[in-house]
């Protein structure tokens, strides 16, 4: 199952919204055949495992870190893989975690068993479950898995006084936020970001795709010679806006590639976050790192719409500065928004603090018991 997990780790970035899946084939006591699914609509690990096999599949077990698919609907790409095993004969199948697809959702494991195939499930399934965290909170709620991501002092500073913030993280920090963005859909920042860094938030220093970028821009105050507008993946962009789909000034970014969409928003100028969720989730955009800045950090925080949050923390103090969070109007510690699953990680002398929001929503149902 390790081979397994390892496998799928491979396509990471490649396959959403569908899941991460690795699989092994042995026979015998050694491993005749492997594979994974590499991209989306290409074919599943289990049929890749068994087309790479040394030798015939009859009576082999195999590994899998996710319940092989059963059902066969129009808009699926691929064959169901279940029925496919019967038709080889395996003998027998290792599951980590079973599908929450209400497609599948255990009706694979059924059809295995039914057809007289041994099924063992939960097999370093925790570990499995994290890998595809992102597929299941989107296919069980269809909104996007939303992770949180600032930089900050020990002090809860994300810049100077006078906005000076180059560089609060180092460059192995720096590099592992690359990876994210490699393995999310979609990267958000808001206004001010873009007005004071002009970030082209690509993916460098590690091999992978770049994500969708987006940007809330209630007024559409972005300059024409910000990189996320100008560069040449302008049509990679998404600008949510409170002005008409028809303003002139949306009109010009359109003539750019720039995807421009309108949500509605507060008194204060604030987009309605749940609405752009909605809306992101219809493009089928499953994962969404949220790089700032503090009032967007802030935003999603007060309103408890995220995930999971990863904040570095860099071994210096600053003092009067930009805060990294603002006020969620807690007025007792009952209030304070707690988090589950924390980690805590060293990186090249700073901190890394990582947390879900509620992880046993995300998870419990995919390490139940089959």
């Amino acid at each position: 199952m390790k081979r397994a997990i390892e496998l799928a780790r491979k396509a990471v970035g490649h396959t959403s919204p569908n899941p991460l899946v690795g699989s092994v084939i042995v026979k015998n006591g050694k491993i005749i055949g492997e594979g994974y699914h590499a991209q989306f609509g290409g074919k599943h690990a289990e049929i890749v495992a068994i087309e790479s096999a040394t030798e015939p599949v009859e009576g082999a077990t195999l590994y899998c870190n996710l319940e092989p698919c059963c059902h066969d609907i129009p808009e699926k790409k691929t064959p169901p893989c279940a029925p496919r095993l019967i038709r080889e004969k395996i003998k027998r199948v290792v599951i980590a975690n079973r599908d929450p697809n209400h497609h599948v959702n255990g009706q694979g494991i059924r059809m295995l068993r039914n057809a007289g195939i041994e099924v063992k499930t939960d097999v370093l399934a925790a570990k499995a479950a994290l890998l595809n965290e992102t597929y299941y909170k989107f296919i069980q709620s269809h909104q996007p898995f939303v992770h949180l991501k600032i930089a900050q002092s020990l002090d809860g500073r994300i810049a100077t006084a006078n906005g000076h913030s180059h560089w609060i993280t180092n460059s192995t920090a720096r590099k592992l936020v690359h990876q994210w963005r490699a393995e999310y859909d979609a990267v958000l920042v808001g206004t001010k970001t873009v007005l004071k860094d002009n970030p082209s938030l690509t993916v460098r220093d590690v091999p992978g795709r770049n994500p969708r970028r987006i940007v809330l821009d209630d007024q559409l105050v972005i300059p024409d010679q910000a990189h996320l507008i100008s560069d040449e993946l302008a049509d990679k962009t998404i600008l949510f806006t409170a002005k008409p789909e028809s303003d002139a000034r949306a009109r010009q970014l359109r003539k750019r590639g720039v995807q421009v969409l309108q949500a509605p928003a507060d008194d204060a100028g604030h987009l309605d976050i749940r609405v752009i969720l909605q809306k992101l989730a219809e493009m089928e955009i499953a994962s969404l790192l949220v790089e700032g800045g503090g009032e967007v950090f802030t935003s999603f925080v007060k309103q408890r719409i995220f995930d999971k949050i990863s904040i570095f923390i860099a071994p210096m103090i600053i003092g009067a500065g930009v805060e990294s969070i603002g006020s969620l109007g807690i007025s007792s510690l009952s209030e304070a928004l707690r988090l589950q699953k924390i980690r805590i990680e060293i990186i090249d002398g700073q901190a890394l603090v990582q947390g879900y929001r509620n992880f046993t929503e995300i998870f419990t149902r995919n390490l139940k018991e089959n």
